[in-house]
C-alpha cells in the first residue's frame, strides 16, 4: 500500500489534523478533503470512495472523519486494517471525540501517526508498541527532576534561615540603642544608608561560622546533589527565588515523583537517640471478599550519636492485641525484655553502637482474619446497555489508623476513551496511555472513614481488576509504642527523637 495522508475532519470537509505521508502541498490536502464529502453523497454506503487519481478509506467517528488518502493501487484490505489501528489511537489521546479536543492533542495524534505510517508504508506495530514509543519515559528526566526539587527546598530553607538571622540582627541592634536595618524606605540621607549598612555587617559578621553548608542541606539531599549540579548554579538559583519572592509554586511532574515514593519524611530535630519504628503491609484480597494473606512486618531501628547516651534502656508500651510475633537483637537481652519490656543489651557495660542504625525489635503478622484488614474495598461492577456501571465503595475498619495520601488505582479497558464519572468523594485522575482510573483522598480516618466512586465505561467486569492501594500513615497498626528511654546507670530519662511510619507494600483486591 501507498498512504499519502492520514486526517481528521469535519463532516463539511474541514481539516483539523492532517499527516502528509508523501511530498504534497497543503493546498492538495486541503482540495482533496474539501471534495471527499461531496463524493459520499452519490447515494452509496461504503467504507471507501474513489476518485480518478485517489482512494478515500474513512470510518465515521461520531460528528467526525477518519479518513486515509491512498493510491488506487493500493491493498484495500490493508487499508482498512491501517483505518482500524488509527482510529483506536484516537480515544487514547482525546476524552471525547471533538473538534477542540482533536485540536489540542493534534501533536499527540501525529507523533502517533507517525510511528504508524512511514514514507507511505504501514509499520508492523500494535497499539501497545504505539503507547510505549511515544510516552519516551525518560530516567534522565526524572534524575534532573529531582535535583531541580531539592535545589528549590534547599534554597527556600536558606531564605528562611537567612530571614530569621536578618530579624535576629535587627533586634539585636534596636537592644544596643542602634537604628534598626531595615530592607525599604528612599527617605533616608546617604550618611543614615550608610549607617545602617554598616550595623547589619557588623552584627551579621559573628554569625558567618555557622553558615556552613553542611547545616544547610538537609539529609539525604547529597546524593543528588553529586549529579553534575555545580555551587554557582544554585546561588543563581537562588538569586532568582529571591527576585520572585518565597512563595513559589512548585511543578505538579516535579512532585509527582516524590509523591510516588510515599516516604514520611523524618522529624526536623533529630537528637543524639534516634528512634524509628517502621511497619510495611502486603495484602491480598478478593473481590468477592474474604483475605487470602496479609503479612505484617515491623522493625524498631535505634541510632546513637554521642557516645555518653551509649549505655541506655528502651521502655516499651506493649498494647498489641493482633498477634503479633516479636523477636528481639540477639545483644539484646530478651530475658529483661520478657518480664519488664524492657530493650537492653545483655551485657550492660558496653555500649550500643556509635552512628549505625541497629534493629533492635522486629515483629510480624500472617493472617487470614478479615477483621484486621485496615482499609476493605468493594467493587460493584455491572453491564449495562451501553457498557459498565462501577461502584466502588472504601471503609475504614481500623478507626485508630489515619491513613494519608490514598491512592486507589482501578484498570479499565483501553481505547474507549474516558470514564464518565458520576458521584465521587475526592478527586480522580484518568491515564489513557497506561488505561487506569486513580482516585486519590488526602485523608482517610474516624471522621472520614467511608466514601465512593461512580463511573460508566465500555467494558467487562473483569476489565477493572486488580485494583491496587497505597497509602501512608504515621499511627503503627500494631499498638507497639515507646513510652522512654533511660540511663543504665541511674535510671534518669534521656532525651530521644522518634519517627514512625507504617506504609503499603502491596494490597490487592483480586
Amino acid at each position: 500500500m501507498v498512504l499519502l495522508a492520514a486526517a481528521i475532519c469535519t463532516k463539511a470537509g474541514k481539516a483539523i489534523v492532517s499527516r502528509q505521508f508523501v511530498e504534497m502541498t497543503r493546498t492538495r490536502v486541503e482540495g482533496l478533503l474539501a471534495a471527499f464529502p461531496k463524493l459520499m453523497n452519490t447515494g452509496k454506503q461504503h467504507t471507501f470512495v474513489e476518485t480518478d487519481s485517489v482512494r478515500y478509506v474513512y470510518q465515521p467517528l461520531e460528528k467526525l472523519y477518519m479518513v486515509l488518502i491512498t493510491t488506487k493501487n493500493s491493498n484495500i484490505l490493508e487499508d482498512l486494517e491501517t483505518l482500524r489501528l488509527f482510529s483506536r489511537v484516537i480515544p487514547e489521546y482525546c476524552r471525547v471525540l471533538e473538534e477542540s479536543e482533536i485540536s489540542e492533542h493534534c501533536f499527540d495524534l501525529i507523533f502517533a501517526f507517525d510511528e504508524i505510517v512511514a514514507l507511505g508504508y504501514r509499520e508492523n506495530v500494535n497499539l501497545a508498541q504505539i503507547r510505549t514509543f511515544t510516552e519516551m519515559d525518560s530516567h534522565e528526566e526524572k534524575v534532573f527532576r529531582a535535583v531541580r526539587e531539592t535545589q528549590e527546598r534547599e534554597a527556600k530553607a536558606e531564605m528562611k534561615r537567612k530571614s530569621k538571622e536578618l530579624q535576629r540582627a535587627r533586634q539585636d541592634a534596636e537592644r544596643a540603642g542602634r537604628k534598626s536595618p531595615g530592607f525599604g524606605g528612599f527617605g533616608n540621607s546617604g550618611m543614615s544608608s550608610y549607617t545602617s549598612a554598616t550595623i547589619i555587617t557588623d552584627t551579621i559578621e559573628p554569625e558567618k561560622p555557622k553558615m556552613s553548608p553542611a547545616t544547610v542541606r538537609p539529609s539525604g539531599s547529597n546524593k543528588a546533589l553529586k549529579l553534575g549540579v555545580k555551587g554557582k548554579e544554585v546561588d543563581n538559583f537562588v538569586d532568582k527565588l529571591k527576585s520572585e519572592g518565597e512563595n513559589m509554586v512548585t511543578s505538579s511532574a516535579g512532585r509527582k515523583a516524590s509523591e510516588a515514593s510515599k516516604v514520611l519524611q523524618p522529624p526536623v530535630n533529630i537528637e543524639s537517640v534516634h528512634l524509628r519504628v517502621e511497619e510495611k503491609m502486603s495484602l491480598t484480597c478478593g473481590r468477592d471478599g474474604g483475605l487470602q494473606n496479609m503479612e505484617v512486618l515491623g522493625m524498631i531501628t535505634l541510632r546513637v550519636t554521642d557516645e555518653k547516651n551509649g549505655r541506655i534502656s528502651i521502655l516499651l508500651n506493649n498494647n498489641d492485641k493482633k498477634g503479633a510475633q516479636l523477636q528481639t537483637h540477639p545483644h539484646v537481652d530478651k530475658k529483661l525484655f520478657t518480664t519488664e519490656s524492657l530493650l537492653g543489651l545483655k551485657n550492660q557495660d558496653k555500649s550500643f553502637p556509635l552512628n549505625s542504625d541497629l534493629g533492635v525489635l522486629k515483629w510480624r503478622i500472617q493472617s487470614t482474619d478479615e477483621s484486621l484488614i485496615p482499609l476493605t474495598i468493594n467493587c460493584w461492577p455491572s453491564e449495562s446497555g451501553s457498557g459498565c456501571d462501577v461502584n466502588i465503595e472504601y471503609e475504614l475498619q481500623d478507626e485508630g489508623l489515619e491513613l494519608n495520601d490514598v491512592i486507589i488505582t482501578i484498570p479499565v479497558p483501553s481505547g474507549v476513551g474516558a470514564p464518565v464519572v458520576g458521584d465521587l468523594d475526592g478527586q480522580y485522575k484518568h491515564d489513557s496511555r497506561k488505561n487506569f482510573l486513580e482516585w486519590s483522598l488526602p485523608v482517610i480516618d474516624e471522621k472520614n472513614k467511608s466514601g465512593s466512586l461512580e463511573f460508566s465505561i465500555d467494558g467487562k467486569p473483569n476489565d477493572f481488576f486488580p485494583i491496587n492501594v497505597s497509602f501512608v500513615s504515621k499511627r503503627n497498626f500494631c499498638d507497639i509504642q515507646i513510652a522512654k528511654v533511660t540511663y543504665i546507670e541511674g535510671g534518669s530519662p534521656v532525651k530521644f527523637s522518634l519517627e514512625t511510619s507504617f506504609v503499603v507494600d502491596k494490597y490487592e483486591i483480586l
